[in-house]
């Protein structure tokens, strides 16, 4: 019964993202919302802060015949589509991204200098994103890793251990 079940990225309104994993809760729908910790500073104070890994997206693991309801609680703005289908997150990815969570650490050290080369594909060798192709690119004096999770459109750079990557080819990719 449960292998017609698919993890699915809905987008919801900006900063409902805790209001809407709660309703889909009492719905008994499964939900993942990727949460970090990041210090925040203010003028007069740091405080920790546990806020989304993706702004507005939310993971549902769920059936075609279950996606009206989802759609019809309060903050859900629409599934991730393409062509007019909602995209099916594959279970690696939802996997690779809460080993990232319970791995994440904000300041991570960066990477050596090495031969790689900034906007080469580059793919994760060891540790919880293993598997995962991401792009180099450098922040400020930092080489850091670029993973592009491709469900939801967008970026997670993570610094990671130069002996942790290793660059791959275009061909590679495709495969």
């Amino acid at each position: 019964m449960n292998s017609d079940k698919h993890w699915y990225a809905l987008y919801v309104r900006s900063r409902s993202e805790k209001k809407v994993l709660m309703q889909l809760d009492d719905m008994g729908v499964e939900a993942f919302l990727p949460l970090i910790t990041r210090i925040k500073q203010w003028s007069d104070r740091k405080k920790k802060v546990e806020e989304p890994l993706f702004k507005s997206y939310i993971f549902v693991h769920s059936t075609p015949k279950d996606h009206y309801p989802i759609l019809n609680a309060y903050g859900v703005v629409k599934f991730v589509t393409f062509e007019h289908k909602p995209v099916v997150v594959p279970d690696n990815q939802i996997i690779a991204i809460k080993r990232y969570i319970d791995d994440f650490e904000e300041g991570e050290s960066s990477l050596k200098n090495t031969e790689l080369k900034e906007g080469q594909i580059v793919r994760i060798t060891a540790g919880p994103m293993m598997g995962l192709i991401g792009k180099l690119h450098s922040v400020k004096d930092k080489k850091r890793l670029t993973v592009y999770i491709e469900a939801v459109g967008q970026y997670i750079s993570v610094s990671i251990p130069r002996t942790k990557i290793e660059p791959i080819t275009e061909k590679a990719v495709e495969k």
